[in-house]
């Protein structure tokens, strides 16, 4: 295929036919994975080309699914697990972190451990309760996982073929407000490596970094800082665990100043670990403290109340200027 622009959702549909093609011992389940195509339709056609042997719709129980995949793992397969809502993953937490996350190393490295649980997850669609979550921070916790999301077609369909290749569970946090953002894909390039943070726009006074749903946010804000002339570097972290702390740290290093973004309340979040983590790096070359902007510590408020609860670009924003007042 030659390069083209695509979505991100039909980016991670094409990784997964892809994988599907290559090893028969990939398999796909999930709730309404199948004849459905998922809710997000980001399974759609699989289960018609590929049969119902490969991509299974399972019961509404994601303790269930999980612990399922958990045993084809062992007998050499490589299940890939939907869970249909950020939320609706809590049933399968215990699973996941006491059973998944520790059969490779209680197994003295002996066992494989090759699942991948894809998680739509974060807001910006007006959904109802346990619908527009972000819990990436409990599982990068988790000692044994993965976790990583995309923020563009061309990391979502790399990115899932490399957790599908991946001998370690992968937490694969799909973006659910970005699916139908298109960009270039070209499926005959190299791709970096898994857990490499990438620069997504050079600048000199301040970086900005985010993953998943916020680096557009983030991009939109350096363009909108730009007019003011204010040159913001913008870095998109797409894993958090592990996290590249060294691209941090040398972007850092050039513009004395960091504003984490992420969708995800501020207390306990991703940002509170990059910011100690390049405090302690960058102590002699920030010029301001680590600033950081996300949700607040609150249950996700109904839909009408979701650009409130969410940061957007005046809170982007103000953190960029509060960081450069310093």
């Amino acid at each position: 295929m030659a390069v083209q622009k695509m979505s991100l959702s039909k980016a991670i549909n094409a990784s997964l036919r892809t994988a599907l093609e290559n090893d028969p011992k990939v398999l796909i389940m999930g709730e309404d994975v199948g004849k459905l195509g998922g809710v997000f339709r980001v399974t759609d056609g699989l289960q018609k080309d590929f049969g119902e042997e490969r991509v299974i719709d399972t019961p509404l129980a994601e303790s269930g699914i999980v612990g399922t995949a958990i045993g084809l793992a062992l007998r050499g397969y490589r299940p890939v697990v939907e869970i249909q809502f950020d939320g609706f993953v809590f049933p399968a937490y215990d699973q996941i972190v006491t059973q998944l996350a520790k059969m490779h190393a209680r197994a003295l490295g002996k066992v494989k451990m090759p699942v991948v649980i894809r998680i739509p997850y974060g807001g910006g669609i007006g959904a109802v309760e346990h619908h527009s979550e972000s819990p990436e921070a409990l599982f990068a916790h988790v000692a044994g996982l993965k976790v990583i999301s995309p923020s563009n077609a061309s990391d979502a369909y790399w990115m899932m073929q490399q957790a599908i290749a991946s001998d370690d569970p992968v937490i694969y946090f799909e973006p659910k407000r970005r699916y139908h953002d298109k960009s270039e894909l070209d499926t005959s390039a190299i791709p970096g490596p898994l857990h490499a943070a990438r620069v997504v726009r050079e600048g000199t006074d301040l970086t900005l970094t985010a993953y998943g749903p916020m680096v557009k946010v983030c991009l939109d804000a350096a363009a909108a800082a730009a007019e003011e002339g204010k040159s913001i570097e913008v870095v998109d972290l797409r894993s958090m665990s592990p996290i590249d702390f060294d691209t941090v740290q040398r972007s850092v290093e050039k513009t004395r100043r960091l504003v984490v973004v992420h969708e995800a309340p501020v207390f306990m979040g991703m940002g509170s670990e990059l910011a100690a983590r390049i405090t302690e790096r960058c102590f002699y070359h920030l010029e301001a403290p680590v600033l950081r902007v996300g949700g607040f510590h609150a249950p996700y408020p109904p839909s009408r109340l979701e650009d409130e609860y969410l940061p957007g670009l005046d809170r982007v924003l103000d953190a960029v200027d509060r960081a450069l007042a310093y």
